[in-house]
């Protein structure tokens, strides 16, 4: 099976950890920690960050952000995933870059002042506390392998899976959706994310699943549940 590369949006909430040290002096940074970590301890990646958000002053375009960060990957010989990100809290709404491939916190300051070098400007810190939970925002690239109809799996992650669901629902009913599906079918532990692919044909509506050693059998009762629950 052949990988794909699509263009999308994910939505999660998430509770993320403020990055206080090994930074530029008063600026606004952000650790998402793995979506597994809950299941194994969300302190275990001590020096390798799972995705880091480096707040901007001004929302700033996914287009940018990808010509930044080639350019930086080029001239530095990094391997940095950039994607357009916004995030929502109690202090207000905030946009930024979301970077993943950093290989430890201490490279975040150097990595802020090269994207300072390509004119992005780093929003001034917002104080906020460990572990507070945000609605975030992301759009990427995802790379993807077509397993069965509705099902896709990341080719890099063998407990990330996508299945597409037939209708665009709100954030508060895929909650209120979710938790019924939790306590209906036999899989458990999995975290969830809505979102969206692009395509030449439009948008695909679809559902981040992840899980360790998830497999595609639980993938389908999870798919199935959700179809049940949607039709």
């Amino acid at each position: 099976m052949s990988t794909r590369e699509i263009i999308g949006k994910l939505t999660k909430q998430e509770s993320v950890i403020p990055i206080e040290k090994n930074k530029i002096s008063n600026t606004f940074a952000v650790h998402i920690p793995s979506p597994l970590a809950s299941y194994y301890t969300r302190f275990s990646q001590i020096n390798k960050p799972n995705s880091v958000l480096l707040i901007t002053s001004s929302p700033v375009s996914f287009e940018n952000i990808l010509r930044a960060t080639s350019k930086i990957n080029k001239e530095n010989n990094l391997k940095l995933e950039g994607a357009k990100s916004e995030i929502s809290f109690a202090k207000g709404k905030y946009s930024g870059i979301r970077l993943k491939g950093i290989e430890q916190f201490s490279d975040i300051e150097s990595i802020q002042k090269l994207y300072q070098k390509e004119g992005f400007e780093l929003a001034k810190d917002a104080k906020i506390k460990q572990d507070t939970n945000m609605m975030i925002r992301i759009n990427k690239f995802f790379h993807i392998i077509n397993e069965e109809e509705g099902i896709y799996h990341s080719p890099n992650n063998n407990d990330r899976y996508y299945i597409t669901i037939p209708k665009h629902i709100n954030w508060d009913e895929f909650i209120d959706l979710t938790k019924d599906i939790k306590n209906n079918v036999s899989v458990t532990g999995f975290d969830v994310a809505k979102g969206i692919f692009y395509d030449n044909e439009g948008i695909t509506e679809m559902i981040r699943i992840v899980k360790p050693d998830l497999t595609l059998e639980m993938v389908r009762e999870i798919k199935e549940k959700f179809l049940d629950r949607l039709s």
